[in-house]
């Protein structure tokens, strides 16, 4: 019976290793009265810090970011009062990588042996990136449904200045909206239209058509780059710009009133291209405003990570002028 029970508990103790190692688990053990960590392999692998019999948790705190090392210490403070499970979400910092933990373990001393509590680690770095873009693309595709709106409203303002009869108006407002749709797919292709190059003047004038007056007031854009093919990824990046400065544009620049006008230029200086665009004829701008909003940080973000370039604003007092300087190895991908 004895040895029974002993082959039981070596079973159970090698397939509980076995288990443990497959779930990427980490085990720690924190020692009550002398407040030090004892933990396995990888927990150590896991925190970046070398092999020791024990570790101390001021050892560790050190590597707990900033923000969140405040915030951990009281958790785990909190654990000799507050029963029942608990689970805490921090950051570590392991040089310029950062790493997710998520700590769980028994509080109010509940499961405790030998003055020693136990609990574990996990590495949850994938899991917390995960949420973080599915944030970033919830805010992304918010921001969106905000532009088309607020350009909707603009382009009816717009045509509703040039149309002389009801049905003008519906009709002009309708190629409008069409062409509006016919930029987004360029944005997001359809299933099977992925790939497609395009040259850079045909972008810029398919993205900016909706916004170009009729009748009398035609020729306010004017579009005039380098010719140069741009792949996908360039394209899909200098539509979120155009879209984006087109809807302040529409809003509080040029193409807010009769007598604005839009230039869009390009100049070539070495391995960069600048794309130029320059508003005049708008509304007095008086100082240069912060810009906090998503859409500019987005398409800074695009600019930057996906053409390996930068935004500028230059905030004239007859209006605004943005330079999009890119890397021209960039513009094929």
């Amino acid at each position: 019976m004895v040895s029974q029970r002993a082959s039981a508990i070596t079973w159970y103790q090698e397939h509980l290793q076995v288990a443990i190692k497959a779930a990427r688990v980490a085990v720690w053990a924190w020692q009550v009265d002398s407040d030090a960590f004892a933990m396995d392999k990888h927990a150590f692998e896991l925190w970046g810090v070398p092999w020791s019999d024990k570790v101390t948790f001021e050892q560790l705190s050190a590597r707990i970011h900033p923000i969140d090392r405040d915030r951990v210490r009281a958790a785990f403070n909190a654990t000799r009062s507050v029963d029942g499970l608990y689970e805490i979400d921090f950051r570590i910092c392991l040089g310029d990588e950062v790493r997710w933990i998520a700590a769980r373990g028994q509080g109010a001393d509940g499961g405790i042996v030998g003055r020693m509590m136990s609990g574990i680690f996990l590495d949850v770095t994938s899991r917390k990136q995960a949420e973080e873009g599915s944030e970033l693309l919830a805010g992304e595709m918010s921001h969106r449904v905000k532009n088309l709106l607020a350009i909707a409203a603009g382009l009816t303002q717009i045509t509703a200045r040039s149309a002389k009869s009801v049905e003008e108006m519906a009709s002009a407002l309708t190629k409008r909206l069409t062409a509006l749709g016919r930029a987004h797919d360029l944005v997001r292709p359809l299933p099977g239209e992925q790939g497609k190059a395009a040259l850079l003047g045909d972008l810029l004038s398919i993205l900016l058509a909706p916004y170009d007056e009729t009748a009398a007031f035609s020729g306010r854009i004017r579009v005039s780059v380098a010719r140069m093919g741009i792949g996908e990824r360039t394209a899909t990046a200098l539509a979120m710009v155009v879209h984006e400065l087109a809807t302040n544009s529409v809003k509080y620049g040029s193409l807010s009133c009769e007598t604005g006008f839009l230039d869009v230029t390009s100049k070539i200086e070495g391995n960069n291209i600048s794309v130029i665009w320059a508003e005049t004829g708008g509304p007095a701008i008086a100082g240069s405003p912060v810009l906090k909003g998503f859409g500019s940080q987005l398409i800074a973000r695009s600019v930057s990570g996906q053409l390996g370039g930068k935004l500028t604003y230059d905030w004239q007092t007859n209006g605004l002028v943005v330079t999009a300087r890119m890397r021209l190895d960039r513009l094929s991908k």
